[in-house]
């Protein structure tokens, strides 16, 4: 059975999600789907740092471990589907890409409530770090690569001119119709590194 990666491009409460497979070590496109993170698609949900901002800190943690279970269940219910429905195209999944932010590590909860530009920086986190687990539980390899580094490293690894990358890539969009926005395309390009990789990127 041919080999696929999908790749994710996470935003808050919801994810692009992409799989890849190579013919004629050429990109194709499998899957494209934008997977719900959160049960109810609200602000209160999709930003819960803002939300747990406005509690008690005893309560913010206990509201933050009820969503983070919630999503990384969502997560996990993703890679699921995504699975099944590439094998139902004779692929079988092996590789994951999840596209990182650039920010420094996050401090303790009481500081990060305290910084409004930390709590904007820790929602994204918070739903990428449901993809990372969801990936480890479904022992799913996972690329986690820096979105700045992401066409740079594509245009060194495959061999590839960044403007040729580009092109191929909206291309791939254009059978498929809307949405094949930079998320799309940023997950696209995200899968295919991690399908053509030895070892996951950094």
């Amino acid at each position: 059975m041919k080999t696929a990666a999908i790749g994710f491009r996470v935003h808050s409460g919801w994810t692009s999600l992409v799989a890849v497979a190579l013919e004629k070590n050429q990109p194709i496109v499998l899957l494209r789907t934008r997977p719900h993170l959160v049960e109810t698609f609200s602000y209160t949900f999709r930003q819960p740092y803002h939300t747990a901002e406005k509690m008690e800190l005893g309560e913010a943690r206990g509201f933050l471990a009820q969503q983070r279970k919630e999503a990384r269940h969502l997560a996990r219910a993703a890679i699921r589907a995504a699975r099944e429905q590439i094998s139902q195209q004779g692929f079988r999944l092996t590789r994951a890409a999840l596209l990182l932010a650039s920010g420094r590590p996050l401090p303790e909860l009481a500081k990060i409530l305290a910084s409004h530009s930390t709590i904007h920086a820790a929602d994204g986190e918070f739903f990428r770090e449901a993809v990372l687990y969801a990936a480890s539980r479904a022992a799913l390899p996972l690329a986690a690569i820096r979105e700045r580094n992401l066409l740079p490293q594509a245009s060194s690894q495959l061999r590839r001119k960044p403007s040729e990358l580009g092109k191929l890539i909206a291309g791939l969009g254009k059978p498929l119709g809307a949405p094949w926005t930079q998320d799309e395309k940023f997950a696209t390009l995200a899968a295919w590194l991690a399908l053509a990789a030895k070892r996951p990127a950094s």
